[in-house]
């Protein structure tokens, strides 16, 4: 498989194999940490809806509830 393109000025080139790695590792951090942003935002979602809910069994009405998380 050719490896992609590359532009660096007007030159258009295929990149080499060391350029390659390094693009596919940055690629690869990317991913990683799109993935930690991911599970950092379920997480926090999840403890949001966990606090409504043990709020909501205490008694506390929406308006209360929305007052104290600042929704």
């Amino acid at each position: 498989m050719a490896r992609p393109q590359i532009q660096i000025g007007d030159e258009v080139r295929e990149m080499t194999k060391e350029e390659f790695a390094a693009y596919e590792l940055h690629q690869a951090d990317i991913a990683r940490e799109t993935t930690e942003q991911v599970r950092a935002l379920e997480a926090a979602t999840t403890a949001r809806t966990s606090a409504r809910t043990k709020l909501a069994a205490l008694g506390l009405t929406d308006d209360e509830i929305n007052a104290l998380l600042g929704a």
